[in-house]
Formats: structure tokens, C-alpha cells, sequence
């Protein structure tokens, strides 16, 4: 497969809480997961995922700025907008794909993965957006 366009790849990075029985769940909190080593602890419990930005298909690297730290669910999320992202790269609908990681304060946990896919010849994009906490 050709390389894709990336625009913005950046970094890394979880704490939840949960709500009382009678009470529906807190949403969740990673704004004290500031830390790489925060994040891989986390990993380590089964709380975080690590999940590359660019997808590896497109020739996304496994390397700090294109590996972030999720929680569950998300990474078959990213999984699934890959897989319609090849599809339309197959019947030549897109040519380019830009990952825009947003992040709350200081957490390395993105709040938000938002990507736009689109091809250089052809109207109309592709913009899922994964939000995460």
C-alpha cells in the first residue's frame, strides 16, 4: 500500500472511578495519567491498551509518536474505522489520512482520536471521530 499523509500524530498514556451501586458510573477520569510509565502500569492491570495512531497497514510505525494509551473498547474501535479505511483505500475512494489526537491537561490518555480520510482527486472526506473520556 502507497504511505499516507499523517498531519498530527502525537503521544501517549488512565485512572477511573466508579460510581456507588445506586448511582450511575462517574464518567471516567485519566487526567492523572501523565506519565508513560503511568500508562504502561495501567497496561500492566489491564486498564490501558497501547493503539498506534496511524494505522500499521498504511505504514504507521510503532514508535512513541504514534502510540497511545486507551481504554478497553476503544482499540476495536480504532480497529474497526482501520478496517473501513482500507476498504475505501481498496476501491480507491481515499489517498490520505490525517490523525489528530486530542488531550485534557496534562493526561497522555486522548480524550478524542479524530481522523480525517479524503482523496487528492475526488470530493467528499471520511471523518470518524473516537471519543474516549
Amino acid at each position: 500500500m502507497k504511505k499516507f499523509l499523517v498531519a498530527a500524530i502525537s503521544a501517549l498514556g488512565m485512572s477511573s472511578s466508579q460510581g456507588s451501586p445506586t448511582e450511575p458510573p462517574a464518567t471516567p477520569d485519566y487526567s492523572q495519567v501523565t506519565t508513560k510509565e503511568a500508562a504502561q502500569k495501567l497496561v500492566k492491570e489491564g486498564k490501558l491498551f497501547k493503539i498506534l495512531l496511524f494505522p500499521e497497514e498504511f505504514g504507521g510505525e510503532d514508535n512513541p509518536l504514534n502510540a497511545v494509551y486507551v481504554p478497553a473498547g476503544i482499540p476495536e474501535v480504532k480497529d474497526q474505522i482501520t478496517g473501513t479505511l482500507i476498504k475505501y483505500y481498496n476501491e480507491d475512494l481515499i489517498d490520505s489520512l490525517t490523525v489528530d489526537p486530542e488531550y485534557k491537561g496534562e493526561s497522555i490518555v486522548p480524550s478524542k482520536i479524530k481522523m480525517v480520510a479524503k482523496h487528492s482527486a475526488k470530493t467528499g472526506t471520511f471523518e470518524p471521530t473516537i471519543d474516549i473520556w
